[in-house]
């Protein structure tokens, strides 16, 4: 196909593309630009892969890639299909079913999920600040809003564990609406709380309660929401040698000059420890995309060709922080990324 019969193919989708998006949600006109949404933690490597798109494809226009957090950008995500809706949401976890069902009802029906690396969950503090040997019950214990069950009453490190420094506790860390919170809750917090046998035992009997007691986080200030801005946690512990930073590893690689990874269980957040799944907080990273907008977004294409390109181990999003897949995984999205595999829902549950 040439490149001006291709474009009139494109106009003409993203024509009909405006028009299927006046019956979605929020409606809209045609948009000759990729949009994502979603994750902090995938920002910075959507727009490195959004930058060399641009470079190396002169005819499209720069993608627009905003930093919603993941729930948030699902959500939006799932609003409709049209040109007021997003084509791509980011995101530092798996689609829940229950968002899943929201996209079907709202007629995103066909669904690309691509897994383009993976990340870990780092504790940090600044170079030459506090230094600790935590455990997912530790970290559980110190931000517990009611570990247990019971009274939050832990001010200092040494409160939780005499092993660890008498220091006041001050963690600052990312928002309720952030895929690295969930993260943090899954592969943390829940693993924490269930080594007590009660809370293992409340798992089965009442969810909620369990979800509850385990997962949600002190307010007394010694959490510190700072938003989806994981660079603005970097700030603050670097300003604060007793403070802890909770953020996505990708993070703590870029500012290697500024903060140091704290161990989880004995094992560093580096990149060999998460791409083999030592350390505790290794997570995987999505994008999902809109298949009904592939030929209707100028780009969009060639925009997941790009990401395919730059995900290696030794390609460019690994030198600022990105972890590749293991070699079953890759060949699955690269699949998904060129094929445009869709989901049926069951993998979800």
């Amino acid at each position: 196909m040439t490149k001006t019969i291709k474009f009139a193919f494109v106009a003409a989708s993203a024509l009909a593309l405006a028009a299927c998006g006046g019956n979605s949600a929020g409606g809209g006109a045609s948009r000759d630009q990729i949009k994502a949404v979603g994750s902090s933690t995938v920002y910075p490597f959507a727009k490195a892969v959004s930058e060399t798109f641009t470079r190396s494809n002169p005819e499209f226009k720069s993608p627009i890639i905003e930093s919603t957090g993941t729930g948030g950008g699902i959500k939006l995500f799932c609003q409709g299909i049209g040109a007021a809706t997003p084509d791509i949401a980011n995101a530092s976890r798996r689609m829940k079913p229950a968002e899943f069902e929201s996209c079907q009802q709202n007629g995103v029906t066909d669904i690309i999920e691509i897994q383009v690396g993976l990340d870990g969950i780092a504790l940090a503090s600044a170079q030459g600040g506090i230094q600790m040997n935590l455990t997912p019950k530790m970290v559980y214990e110190a931000l517990a809003a009611s570990p247990y069950g019971g009274e939050q009453t832990n001010q200092t490190w040494s409160d939780v564990d005499p092993s660890l420094p008498n220091v006041e506790i001050l963690v600052y860390g990312p928002p309720s609406t952030s895929g690295t919170r969930d993260a943090l809750k899954e592969l943390i917090l829940e693993i924490g709380c269930d080594t007590n046998p009660e809370m293992e035992a409340l798992k089965e009997s009442d969810e909620d309660r369990h979800a509850q007691l385990c997962t949600e986080v002190r307010s007394d200030g010694k959490y510190v929401d700072q938003g989806e801005q994981d660079n603005l946690i970097v700030q603050k512990i670097e300003g604060n040698p007793n403070a802890v930073g909770i953020f996505g590893y990708s993070y703590l690689e870029e500012n290697a000059d500024k903060v140091q990874g704290l161990n989880m269980n004995g094992v560093a957040p580096t990149y060999e420890n998460i791409a083999n799944f030592e350390y505790p907080g290794a997570r995987p990273l999505y994008i999902y995309v809109k298949k009904a907008h592939l030929d209707a977004i100028q780009g969009l294409e060639e925009f997941l060709a790009q990401w395919t390109t730059m995900w290696g181990r030794d390609g460019q999003l690994a030198q600022i922080g990105l972890v590749a897949n293991p070699e079953d995984v890759m060949a699955r999205s690269m699949s998904a990324a060129t094929n445009f595999d869709t989901l049926d829902g069951a993998e979800l549950n």
